[in-house]
């Protein structure tokens, strides 16, 4: 039969031989195949004539997921926290966080809640330990023999990563009437590819061609695309260059004078510890203009020319010029004010910074972010509200308001919350730098200022849990997420 391809043809004469359903191994050995997609190319060829049905079965099977494997080798974390409680002569929460890091103590807490721990002044306790620990167990053993136990799963599924599932699909085939009845199932050679070489001979003018189906719906073709992160940068760079704003670009390597007492931050500030910043080996030092450095000694021991006390003190030219990898990108945003005092501005950067951080689902040593300034002679706290409500309108959050908070280097100064899904959350800070930081720079204009973090609103925007996950190669992942 010239529109049946011969794998149409050897799988259809097959199915004559027997009425009924022709599960997938029988198709093989029946047909003399070792190739499941040739078996199953065919079904779907005579299912599409109508010489087939095909019946499929979906199961669902559950597996261990990355977590999964973890815990059943080290353990599930509630099985290892009450092990820890019952080591213990005084189980508290400091002692806890002591033991345990801090993505571990933070959701053991709820875990031990939910199974009956009390938590009191600070103090673990609980009264029923048999149950905790028949419950325990009984976790334990479904992670290590998993079955079709309902709560379980239900309660495994709303754990990350610890099960997963996986969807099996079988499928049979049957002949219908109609199958039946086709007669010369000869198989013939058939040409499926045109060539140059085909063409330089008559013999294509007497050959069969294999036939194609144009109706039938093609295979989504795979193709590279942006990654999210990537993708919400350049939509935030659209945004802000749409207002009207240019960007800056600068570097990472800065000394500890441009980086924070440019800023009024104290030389004793917790945020100068080697557990929050990068300190280099190379450069271990960056000169800095003796005036630039006198300016912010005055500023920092008494408050120089700005009616502010300053922080008293002895300042140090040798910590500010401690070479360090920038903790905010402001440090660029205020070399430019420096280097253009009196020309009103607008600019933003999204760039990277960093920070001695312990990785976790919330915290990175190397994040992004946003920050932007408006420097120009009546720039006021309306004007910077207005600013932010109207970018994040453009980013798709309408519903914004500021309130009240504390930053060294601005006054007044601000939060920034967007209501998502119902609740209020903080995206940024925001503020009027301080004469502290503006007059040492010959600055005569106020500054609107504002930063966020960007793995934060990409976590918000993707409806992510885990920031880590933003930069682990998952290729399914990335193929689900939307276009941004």
């Amino acid at each position: 039969m010239a529109g049946l391809s011969n794998p149409e043809k050897r799988l259809l004469k097959a199915l004559q031989t027997r009425k009924g359903a022709w599960g997938l191994e029988e198709i093989l050995v029946a047909c003399e195949w070792s190739d499941q997609a040739i078996a199953v190319g065919a079904g779907q060829g005579l299912y599409d004539a109508g010489f087939a049905r095909v019946d499929e079965t979906v199961s669902v099977e559950w597996k261990l997921g990355e977590e999964g494997e973890k815990a059943v080798e080290n353990g599930l974390l509630e099985a290892r926290l009450w092990k820890w409680m019952n080591s213990v002569s005084e189980p508290s929460m400091s002692a806890m966080s002591e033991a345990f890091e801090r993505h571990e103590a933070g959701p053991g807490v709820g875990l031990l809640k939910g199974l009956g721990v009390e938590i009191q002044g600070g103090m673990l306790s609980a009264e029923n330990k048999i149950a905790i620990e028949a419950e325990i167990d009984r976790r334990s053993r479904f992670l290590n023999n998993l079955n079709d136990d309902t709560e379980m799963i239900n309660h495994f599924k709303a754990r990350k990563g610890l099960i997963t599932s996986v969807e099996n699909t079988t499928r049979t085939w049957s002949i219908t009437e109609e199958g039946m009845e086709v007669s010369d199932l000869e198989e013939v050679e058939q040409i499926v590819e045109i060539t140059p070489e085909l063409l330089q001979t008559d013999s294509w003018r007497d050959a069969e061609f294999k036939p194609y189906n144009v109706n039938l719906e093609s295979a989504m073709p795979e193709s590279g695309r942006t990654h999210p992160m990537q993708a919400l940068i350049e939509r935030i760079r659209a945004i802000f260059l749409e207002m009207g704003f240019s960007e800056l670009v600068d570097d990472y390597v800065q000394s500890a004078g441009w980086n924070m007492d440019a800023l009024f931050i104290p030389q004793d500030h917790p945020a100068r510890e080697m557990q929050d910043t990068f300190y280099l080996e190379n450069p271990e030092s960056i000169e800095i203009d003796s005036k630039q450095l006198a300016a912010w000694a005055a500023i920092h021991e008494h408050g120089g020319d700005t009616e502010s006390l300053g922080w008293g003190g002895k300042f140090s030219n040798d910590i500010a010029k401690k070479g360090l990898l920038r903790t905010h990108t402001t440090v660029n945003t205020i070399q430019y004010l420096a280097k253009n005092p009196k020309q009103p501005c607008r600019m933003f950067t999204v760039d990277r910074v960093f920070r001695k951080e312990s990785i976790d689902r919330t915290h990175l040593p190397e994040f992004h972010q946003i920050e932007g300034i408006i420097m120009e002679e009546g720039a006021n706290l309306p004007m910077l509200v207005t600013t932010l409500k109207t970018f994040y309108a453009k980013m798709g959050c309408p519903d914004v308001r500021v309130r009240p908070a504390y930053f060294p280097y601005t006054e007044p100064s601000l939060e920034i919350e967007v209501k998502w899904k119902g609740k209020w959350l903080e995206l940024g800070g925001a503020g009027i730098f301080r004469p502290e930081v503006c007059e040492p720079l010959g600055i005569e204009h106020p500054v609107l200022a504002w930063g966020m973090g960007l793995e934060r609103l990409a976590m918000l925007v993707l409806g992510l849990d885990d920031i880590r996950q933003l930069y682990i190669s998952d290729i399914q992942w990335l193929k689900s997420q939307p276009l941004l």
